[in-house]
């Protein structure tokens, strides 16, 4: 499958650095995070980690995704049809009543036959039970297409630019050790030569991600 290459997007130049996980995370603050707890159960505070083991794994798999024509194509037009950003004109209201098919969907898309072991890194990282984490991944990820897809709408990005957002994502996540961990291990999931007990990966990513808890 050919490699997108040299799209020659200064995606910064674009988003003026605006976009990263913390903005992402800002996006589930205050109320917002009280509904998806209300969701999903558990505490704040472990919604909080779950969240924070959600969205690099999802930018992990967006930017392996779009590493490809093929991939970077298919996510521009999903932005384009579905994903414009308008989800969050009213994010609290999706949050109280999600779409989980939908999240289900894009969620395989993104994971395929992985989609549960990412799940499970989720709840060994946060406390959340499985279920619970499963369930935050799919309310989550139209949440992160809809913040991509507002992002295209407002800089008129096209699949090449899509590429580089969520290269500049994942690499902005380099100096979070907790972020890389899990970028790292979903990336090696989604690697279909990958051999070894992807378990025994998730058990050692969580302890790297406990360890570095302060």
């Amino acid at each position: 499958m050919a490699k997108i290459v040299n799209f020659g997007y200064n995606i910064k130049k674009y988003l003026g650095g605006n976009m990263n996980l913390e903005a992402l995370l800002g996006l589930l603050g205050g109320q917002d995070l009280g509904a998806l707890t209300s969701q999903i159960g558990g505490s704040e505070n472990q919604v909080k980690n779950g969240l924070e083991a959600a969205l690099p794994a999802m930018l992990a798999a967006l930017n392996k995704n779009t590493n490809s024509e093929k991939g970077a194509e298919s996510l521009n037009k999903a932005l384009e049809t579905k994903h414009d950003g308008s989800i969050l004109n009213n994010l609290q209201g999706y949050l109280s009543n999600p779409d989980l098919k939908d999240g289900e969907g894009i969620l395989n898309h993104l994971f395929g036959n992985q989609t549960s072991n990412v799940a499970n890194a989720v709840s060994q990282s946060s406390g959340l039970d499985a279920n619970g984490s499963m369930k935050m991944l799919q309310m989550l990820a139209p949440v992160v297409l809809g913040a991509l897809g507002q992002q295209k709408k407002e800089n008129n990005l096209d699949a090449g630019g899509l590429n580089a957002l969520t290269s500049m994502l994942s690499g902005s996540l380099g100096g979070n050790e907790k972020a890389s961990g899990m970028m790292g291990l979903v990336t090696n999931m989604l690697d279909a030569n990958k051999d070894g007990n992807v378990m025994d990966d998730i058990m050692g990513m969580v302890g790297k991600f406990l360890g570095g808890k302060k």
